[in-house]
């Protein structure tokens, strides 16, 4: 939308008179013209009521040409570098901020902070409130099976209740229609469960043996966050995975990241991918990663599921489950949700950023 307003103010100020310009805002104006695909003779005309406050080059105008500006826009440029020969040269660019990067906790502050991060996760559950929410499931294929080219196959909306932590699953919606008396289960596909606390317990109980190491810095939705590496060899491991057709399950080591709430110690995101699955198992390979965020029930905000995400591969086809937790409600007796199902959530809402 950005370039859009440019484009369009650029044009309405022309109407009005010669627009004086920098070099680098000229270079703006191009890039956007560009992207939106403008005709080029409009753009031409737009850079005749342009005058330009500094010298543009023979130089700057082969990068905007090699950015795809047109002949007659490239034309137009030439004229603007022509009559801008005798001003001062272009400002140099303003130097990129340096990032310095923060050093790790050493390995002292390390074991602390896995050790606070344990005791919130073995205590998760029990300071949960009873709730019902909105889960939003989008299922994907990729016939060809290289996870590039998705094929929608349904959209199924659900009651969640989670009341004595006890989680029940209730659909109300397939592709917006409604439905009565159907499990997930029922629909086929891939299924996943576990995001209500067992995902994360089963990384930090004793028995899992999971062995951690510091990974990297990230900021995820605008907090810092510790993230650690951790591994779960197969004879410790509870990660189940079962083929429905076949009945044949396997329980595989995993591995994967975790992240903790820098202030907190609230575990935020978790990722995990089993490994060395057996040659003759119909799923080849799996991946999971599920975020929480704090979402406000009553007069309390807890962290709790914000989106799931479930990748298996077999033979022929991948398929992808994109999982949502939504307008989560306190569970009260005749307590009502409304069942319409909301738009995806946005990517930044989960993505890393450094």
């Amino acid at each position: 939308m950005r370039c859009l307003l440019l484009l369009v103010t650029a044009l309405t100020l022309s109407a009005a008179g010669e627009m004086p310009l920098t070099v680098e805002k000229l270079t703006e104006f191009i890039r956007s013209a560009v992207q939106m695909k403008s005709p080029d003779k409009q753009v031409a005309e737009t850079l005749r009521h342009f005058k330009m406050t500094e010298k543009l080059d023979d130089r700057t105008i082969e990068e905007l040409q090699s950015l795809g500006a047109g002949p007659k826009t490239v034309a137009a440029l030439k004229d603007l570098g022509d009559a801008s020969a005798s001003l001062p040269e272009a400002a140099p660019p303003a130097p990129k901020p340096v990032v310095v990067p923060l050093d790790p906790p050493d390995s002292i502050e390390q074991s602390r902070i896995i050790d606070e991060a344990r005791e919130y996760v073995m205590n998760y559950t029990k300071s949960l409130p009873n709730f019902i929410c909105v889960q939003v499931t989008r299922r994907d294929v990729d016939r060809a099976g290289a996870g590039s080219s998705w094929y929608h196959l349904d959209t199924i909306t659900a009651k969640l209740s989670y009341n004595g932590q006890h989680e029940d699953y209730e659909v109300i919606l397939k592709n917006d229609q409604p439905v009565t008396n159907v499990k997930m289960e029922q629909l086929g596909g891939t299924v996943s469960a576990g995001e209500f606390g067992s995902m994360m317990s089963e990384i930090f109980e004793p028995r899992s043996q999971a062995r951690f190491s510091w990974d990297h810095w990230a900021t995820l939705r605008g907090r810092r966050a510790y993230v650690f590496a951790y591994d779960i060899e197969q004879e410790n491991s509870q990660y189940h995975i079962k083929e429905v057709d076949t009945g044949k399950e396997i329980v595989p080591a995993y591995r994967g990241l975790i992240y903790v709430d820098r202030d907190t110690k609230m575990v935020t995101k978790i990722t995990l991918n089993p490994y060395n699955i057996p040659s003759d198992f119909p799923i080849h390979d799996a991946s999971e990663s599920l975020d929480y965020d704090l979402q406000a029930i009553g007069d309390a905000k807890y962290m709790l599921p914000l989106k799931a995400v479930a990748t298996l591969k077999l033979t022929r086809f991948t398929t992808k489950n994109d999982i949502e937790f939504r307008l989560y409600r306190k569970f009260e007796t005749g307590s009502t949700i409304k069942f319409d199902t909301p738009d995806a959530l946005p990517d930044d809402q989960t993505k890393e950023k450094p």
